[in-house]
């Protein structure tokens, strides 16, 4: 069931948490409170050394809700980014378990859940210090007076389909702090397919790989330069194709900070060249 906020029955004994996302399981140990920890998902991979002993209880997708009630947890956190994982949700409810679910789209969605987490798990303290941070480094930088050229970089979620964030995506407003912009910045959606005669129409500066559920070793470059409609675009043209750990744009979690820092390092070098 949800928890109602009044009804946190705990004060200073240990929380049994388990987070069915890589993102909350995230939030969790940013805040401090890893040791609360009793499981995670599949997918759960950082902090390693806290996930390395954790239990596991199925993927984002087939989370085994008997193994999550056998570990008798105070608080499940979900989250419905993944698509699908309302069906999760639903037999969380099923089973009478005190869930937590997230959406967040925005960046602000994201300081928003990461307080909300902070209040639920008694520590707003903390939560407020995670904000801060956060925000110091994904907010967007004050208008320069002059305008300046912000490159159009295509962040590629899947290959086959090329799907992109939208202009609902957290990934629009890094994009936006790093100095430059997406594809799809100006169109009413989270996220979608591309066909290839859009991509040569938009002509971007930069691709950046960042599959999701695919391990880092496994982005291949090639699998962008062999594409025969691709091959006349500035980002194919140009060699400006990179390769960024889903981890860092995928995840909407304190690690947006090391996404950030990616898409500026590529922004930065499309304005040397």
């Amino acid at each position: 069931m949800p928890l109602d906020p009044g009804m946190w029955p705990w004060h200073e004994e240990r929380v049994r948490l388990v987070s069915l996302t890589c993102s909350n399981t995230e939030i969790v140990c940013a805040l401090g409170a890893e040791t609360w920890l009793v499981g995670v998902d599949d997918h759960s991979d950082y902090p390693t050394e806290v996930v390395a002993r954790l239990p596991r209880v199925g993927p984002d997708l087939g989370i085994d809700v008997e193994r999550v009630r056998a570990l008798s947890p105070d608080l499940v956190l979900a989250s419905l980014t993944v698509p699908g994982h309302e069906r999760v949700v639903e037999a969380l409810h099923r089973a009478g378990l005190p869930y937590l679910a997230t959406e967040p789209v925005s960046v602000e969605d994201v300081y928003s859940d990461v307080l909300q987490i902070g209040r639920r798990l008694g520590l707003p303290a903390r939560a407020e210090e995670l904000v801060s941070s956060l925000r110091a480094g994904l907010d967007p930088l004050p208008t320069p007076k002059a305008p300046r050229f912000a490159p159009r970089v295509l962040v590629e979620w899947w290959p086959k389909p090329v799907i992109v964030p939208g202009r609902h995506s957290w990934v629009r407003q890094m994009l936006e702090r790093a100095g430059g912009r997406g594809v799809l910045d100006d169109e009413d959606v989270k996220s979608r397919a591309l066909t290839d005669g859009e991509v040569q129409r938009f002509d971007p500066d930069a691709v950046v790989i960042a599959w999701c559920g695919v391990p880092f070793s496994k982005y291949r470059v090639e699998i962008v330069t062999r594409r025969p409609e691709w091959s006349g675009i500035k980002a194919v043209r140009n060699g400006r194709i990179y390769r960024v750990p889903e981890a860092y744009l995928g995840r909407p979690g304190p690690r947006l900070l090391d996404g950030v820092k990616a898409l500026t390092r590529v922004v930065e070098e499309i304005a040397r060249s």
